[in-house]
């Protein structure tokens, strides 16, 4: 299985190059140049295994020059009980009679994030031994809250690595910021950025494309790579979980092989309803993918007219993971939707660094909308949905999944549906205390985790339990022009 950027497919690399790399030196998204097929044999099987075994029949398929014995070791050491709270990984609860959430937070940051990042640093470790690298690879990172902290505890004290994560400093909750600056590990970093998750973004990527920068650290011993969904090796584990959300549909008879399911995924980078979109490709029967966004909703407005246009107010929102304008993964979708037509993508791509908007043309559009529905809503929506859904069902969901769960309710859709529930509820328990305890008044997030719990019964993940209390050890902050700096200074 070769890769080849979406913006120059006439050179190809290994998967494992691909991840080494995180973004192509053209500034393009690495993707793979023929999409693999699992049987329906192979999906039944499925049914009857665990979360492990599904994810290495899947991996396997994409990271052909890992050996079975790699592979089988990258999936046991990312996917274990004392990782993961559950020990389905990544279970599915049924809501109601075609409604089931799909709860990918059950990890060590309580986050969705954790079902790739717990996996990325074992596939990056072995390929830097793979192709002979000599250097400590440089993890960059920007994130909008989760990613970060998913990031730095994947890497902390990983051998022959340093991570570095901006994040904007009004854009993250309080919850999510304290995960970050009170990060442990010598090999790691964090910064907050005077701008929102676009900035943080786009100063990342400056980096990555910034080739003189590249030199001097290279002459030093480093190498850069990305723990963001632009890196392959991040949104390649995401596939995983749609094909164990249908096979555990299969195993529980909720449905028969060969009965199209319907997806809801809140997202703002594009990386995971891609995933989704990858899982249809090799032949899960799909029947829609549904984006769901918040204020920010850029992406609900692409799919709806084919405009993709930044030039609008950005919204600071009780889902800040959802905050983005610029959906970096849009352009792998682009690059499928167009027959891998490279210098349509590199068009579209200059039109939005230049213009701040492109159109996409009718035969993509068209292709799109087949396979895409698309939905928003508003900050009130989000909370009177997290009320909603407590008091019909008892199912807390955190902002993120409140969104999804809101557009799945104005959605006419057939036949069974998976949310994606991509937070635990703890990671906002100002938003959600909100929904479902409104009277109950709290000083600050951390007695609302007390009131969280006695209204819910959840029990307070342990990584949470005593966040309030860690040593601050990063308080840096910069402008975004000054994040090169920070890198470097970061590196001596």
């Amino acid at each position: 299985m070769k890769y080849v950027s979406t913006r120059d497919k006439t050179k190809s690399i290994s998967s494992g190059e691909a991840i080494l790399k995180g973004l192509s030196s053209d500034g393009g998204l690495f993707w793979p140049e023929e999409i693999p097929q699992v049987s329906r044999d192979e999906i039944v099987k499925m049914a009857d295994e665990n979360y492990n075994a599904r994810a290495k029949r899947i991996l396997s398929k994409f990271l052909t020059d890992f050996t079975k014995e790699e592979l089988d070791d990258c999936v046991d050491s990312a996917y274990t009980s004392e990782k993961f709270s559950s020990p389905d990984i990544a279970p599915l609860k049924k809501i109601d009679n075609d409604e089931f959430v799909l709860e990918l937070w059950h990890g060590p940051t309580c986050a969705f994030k954790d079902m790739a990042l717990q996996i990325l640093p074992h596939f990056l470790t072995r390929s830097m031994k793979k192709y002979g690298t000599d250097k400590q690879a440089v993890i960059l990172v920007a994130t909008s809250g989760d990613t970060g902290k998913a990031a730095l505890e994947g890497f902390c004290d990983v051998d022959g690595t340093k991570i570095i994560v901006f994040y904007p400093r009004d854009g993250v909750s309080r919850v999510q910021k304290q995960q970050m600056v009170t990060q442990k590990g010598d090999n790691t970093f964090v910064a907050a950025v005077e701008g929102n998750f676009d900035d943080c973004q786009t100063g990342v990527k400056a980096i990555f494309s910034d080739r003189s920068a590249q030199e001097k650290l290279y002459e030093k011993g480093y190498t850069f790579s990305s723990a963001n969904s632009i890196n392959w090796g991040r949104l390649v584990p995401q596939i995983v979980y749609y094909f164990s959300a249908y096979a555990d549909l299969l195993k529980n008879e909720e449905i028969r092989m060969g009965d199209k399911i319907n997806f809801v995924v809140p997202t703002g980078n594009f990386g995971d309803i891609l995933a989704g979109y990858l899982a249809a490709h090799m032949g899960l029967p799909v029947g829609h993918l549904v984006c769901a966004s918040n204020k920010n909703k850029i992406l609900t407005d692409f799919i709806r007219s084919g405009t993709y246009d930044r030039k609008r107010e950005f919204y600071t929102t009780m889902s800040p993971s959802m905050d983005i304008l610029i959906s970096s993964n849009l352009e792998r979708l682009l690059f499928a939707a167009s027959g891998n037509d490279d210098e349509l993508v590199r068009d579209y791509m200059r039109k939005l660094s230049e213009n701040g908007s492109y159109t996409v043309n009718d035969d993509i559009l068209i292709g799109i909308q087949r396979e895409f529905f698309a939905g928003f809503t508003t900050e009130e929506a989000t909370v009177e949905t997290i009320r909603a859904y407590y008091e019909k069902y008892g199912y807390v969901a955190d902002p993120h999944t409140a969104v999804a769960l809101h557009v799945y309710d104005k959605t006419d859709l057939d036949g069974k549906t998976v949310i994606l529930s991509t937070a635990s509820p703890y990671k906002f328990p100002h938003s959600v205390c909100e929904g479902i305890a409104p009277d109950e008044p709290a000083e600050d997030e951390w007695a609302l985790f007390d009131i969280l719990h006695k209204k819910s019964g959840l029990p307070i993940p342990g990584s949470l339990a005593g966040l309030k209390d860690r040593p601050v050890r990063f308080d840096t902050s910069c402008d975004p022009q000054q994040m090169l700096e920070q890198v470097t200074g970061f590196l001596k």
